[in-house]
């Protein structure tokens, strides 16, 4: 079995070595030159294991950094929103009233009942005002509140086709 150098060309490990210092340029790192360096002397850029910048950082800081760069920042706020609903809109609102979703600023929330709706469109300027203290990244311009949903006279066992019951309304 031959020796590695002589299974190598002598110009394949200088190619390597140029690869090696492309890649360190392009993902990260300076350009390495021929000179060698002392052990003491700190490579520039460097920093010391407990140098400027390295101290430990609390994980909440680090996950909001992360979510600001990655910009999640909106999604989770309309997320938060929807899931603490009756802090927003009070206990005894919330029983009666669920948000359904957040789509381009519009909050649509679903209640039980048409008088329900009614009584949160007249509060829609408070609710609107403390979602938007609370929650400023979530978006909201406007919120939609809906009634009940209506019967369907199109469904069931005892459906006809054409207008049905209603043609005899008037």
């Amino acid at each position: 079995m031959p020796e590695p150098s002589a299974r190598m060309p002598a110009d394949a490990t200088s190619e390597a070595i140029r690869v090696y210092q492309h890649f360190r340029e392009v993902f990260g790192g300076a350009p390495t030159g021929s000179r060698r360096r002392r052990r003491d002397e700190p490579a520039r850029g460097a920093s010391a294991p407990f140098g400027i910048g390295r101290e430990p950082r609390p994980l909440g800081d680090t996950l909001d950094t992360l979510t600001a760069e990655l910009g999640w920042s909106s999604p989770l706020a309309q997320q938060e929103l929807l899931s603490s609903w009756s802090e927003v809109a009070g206990e005894e609102t919330a029983r009666h009233s669920e948000p359904v979703g957040l789509e381009h600023g519009v909050l649509t929330v679903r209640c039980d009942s048409t008088a329900w709706a009614t009584q949160l469109r007249m509060m829609r300027t408070t609710i609107a005002a403390r979602i938007v203290d609370r929650y400023p990244e979530a978006g909201v311009e406007s919120i939609r509140f809906q009634g009940p949903d209506a019967p369907s006279w199109k469904k069931g066992p005892r459906s006809v086709p054409g207008r049905g019951p209603r043609d005899t309304y008037g």
